[in-house]
């Protein structure tokens, strides 16, 4: 008999709901919405079935890194791989979720012990997952990855690293946010942001994800699903 697989899907959706604000919340440095219209990302419905035209026609404004997305090098790196030219190899292939129970943020104490190696595909879940999805607003706190974290798993050459929050980094002081994406980018790492994974345990599953070819991106919009 053919073996039932269990699927979960990581993907934070965009709101589609007009005039509603957006879903997820909308990180400091953003560019601010344009004079009365309400923030990114916006859906704009020019024709809707259920209003009775003949087609639903729809129009999608946002950043390069509203809900889940990947950050390819060039987002910090001048000359950087761009998210077209990524390796599909860096988002398909066998993963780990590692479980973080430190409230404040990813320490290299508690994840040492997992003997994390070259070229592994680790996503980590935190307390954010879920309660910081049902705000709409940048207003932590929130579980963050430490600097030397960040360092620890560029030095060990791991290929992919996830986070389910919509930034990896803490914004105090404002330049650790460059900091922390610049040792994972600068070591042609690529991460994967705002993923929800509440209800998946730790554990090794088969990660299926790929970004929007976007040419020249700096980062790609993508739906991520996790075989168990």
């Amino acid at each position: 008999m053919a073996k039932d697989f269990k699927y979960y899907d990581l993907t934070i959706s965009l709101d589609t709901e007009i005039p509603l604000p957006p879903a997820m919340p909308v990180k400091p440095g953003d560019p601010p919405p344009p004079e009365n219209k309400i923030p990114l990302p916006r859906v704009y419905r020019f024709f809707d079935v259920d209003k009775g035209d003949k087609v639903t026609l729809s129009r999608y404004e946002m950043t390069s890194h509203d809900g889940t997305h990947i950050d390819a090098p060039r987002h910090f790196i001048p000359g950087g791989t761009t998210i077209d030219n990524m390796d599909v190899n860096t988002t398909i292939g066998p993963c780990r979720v590692i479980e973080i129970k430190d409230q404040k943020s990813v320490t290299v104490a508690e994840i040492e012990p997992y003997k994390i190696k070259a070229g592994e595909r680790i996503l980590f879940k935190t307390s954010n997952s879920p309660k910081v999805w049902s705000k709409r607003q940048w207003d932590g706190p929130f579980v963050t990855l430490s600097l030397e974290a960040a360092k620890y798993l560029a030095e060990k050459k791991i290929r992919l690293v996830g986070f389910d929050y919509i930034s990896l980094a803490s914004a105090a002081p404002p330049e650790n946010i460059g900091w922390v994406h610049e040792a994972f980018l600068k070591a042609g790492i690529y991460i994967l942001e705002a993923i929800n994974l509440d209800g998946v345990a730790p554990g090794k599953y088969e990660l299926i994800c790929l970004p929007l070819r976007v040419r020249a991106g700096d980062a790609g919009p993508c739906r991520v699903i996790l075989k168990k």
